[in-house]
This record gives C-alpha cells, structure tokens and sequence, in this order.
C-alpha cells in the first residue's frame, strides 16, 4: 500500500507546479520585457557615449589641425569652421574668439563672443567669461567698454577682480589717477585676490608713485 502522506505531498506538489506555470503563462511577459527594457537601455547609454567620446575626440582634432596652420588669420578661418556639438560648442566659441583677437580681428572675435554670451544653454560662467573677453577687446568705444566691465566687477561676479583691474587701466587711460588708485587698493586688500594679481596692481602702485596699503597684523597675545 503507498504512503497516504507522500500521495498527498505528490498531489500539493503538482498542484503548486500547476500553479505556477500558470502564473508564467499570464504574466511572464512582463518579466521578458523588463529584461528587454534593462537590455536596450544599457545598449542605447553605451552608444551615447561613444557617440559623444567620438564627438570630443573629431573636436579636439579639429582644434589642434586648426593651431597647426601657418598664420593667425588662417588659424581663426580653420577655428570658425569647427562644428562642434552641444557640450563643447561654448568652449571652442571662446577659443575661436581667442584666436580671432590674436589675428586682430576684433570684429568677429566681440560676434563669436557676443554669440555665447547669448546662449541660454551655455553654462553661465562661459557667458560671464565671454561678456568679460568682449569688454577687454581693443575699441573705440571706452564708454560701454567701462560700462560692461563695472557690471562684471560687481559683488558676486566671478570675474569681479580681473574686471577691477581692467577698469584701472581705463581710468589711467582717462587721466583719473585717484579713481586708478582706488580700485587698486581695492584689489589688494580683497582677500580672495589670486597671488599674481596683487603682485601687478602692488607694482602699479609703486610706479605711480603711491605708496602701498599697510597690511593687518594680527594682535600679538600678552
């Protein structure tokens, strides 16, 4: 005679297997295509990325053929030409600006500038940088020239310093002297001046004939 408890656990056994092909059958498919879904997806991440690797090194080619050529003015052509795509669009606006200013065409070096500056999806220190590069390029126009670098020279800005340097030299151009001095001092006594920095504007100082400012010294304890 067979064990009645082993028939029964046969049974039960049959019973969850039944059970569970049933499952598979009417939901299964959502676990194959969860699995097409992890698949593809990691597929599509890893062609982005190769895609922008691919980018980055066609750009960076780019670049150094362009720095190659013989001549500013060929060099700021080549750079002009650069297609570069949307994460390094800004960056090679602003090298091209560069290469433009050192061909002496300022012209189109204050448009590529006034380009990024304009770019909503360009990070916003690029902006504050092309805004700057612009103010400092050779024209005959001082007025707006001050005006744009007395708004990057305001509190906050990340380019405030460099601007306060810049706007010495418009006021000595001007032949305000005592204006120059102020914002010299400005420039030293700030705490977050990088050390080269301080080094031009205490040696301006000097050769204008001023003395520089007395440094604190911290109170010595009894």
């Amino acid at each position: 005679m067979s064990n009645p408890d082993s028939f029964i656990d046969e049974v039960t056994e049959e019973m969850r297997r039944d059970k569970l092909y049933g499952y598979l059958r009417r939901y299964g498919w959502i676990a194959v295509a969860l699995v097409f879904v992890v698949v593809g997806w990691a597929a599509w991440n890893e062609y982005t990325k190769a895609q922008a690797r691919a980018e980055a090194e066609a750009t960076g080619d780019a670049l150094l053929a362009a720095m190659q050529l013989e001549g500013w003015e060929a060099r700021a052509t080549a750079f002009a030409e650069i297609e570069a795509g949307p994460d390094s669009a800004a960056v090679v606006a602003l090298l091209t600006a560069g290469v433009q200013e050192r061909a002496e065409d300022y012209a189109a070096a204050a448009e590529t500038l006034a380009g990024v500056a304009a770019d909503g999806d360009a990070p916003q220190i690029y902006r504050d940088l092309a805004v700057f590069k612009a103010a400092i390029l050779p024209n005959d126009d001082a007025e707006a020239a001050m005006l744009a670098l007395e708004q990057q020279a305001q509190p906050g800005q990340p380019f405030r310093l460099l601007a306060l340097e810049q706007i010495v030299y418009l006021h000595l151009e001007a032949g305000d002297t005592d204006t120059a001095l102020t914002n010299l001092r400005m420039i030293i006594e700030d705490a977050a001046v990088p050390q080269g920095l301080r080094q031009r504007a205490q040696s301006l100082m000097v050769a204008l004939g001023e003395p520089l400012p007395e440094e604190e010294t911290a109170p010595q304890g009894e």
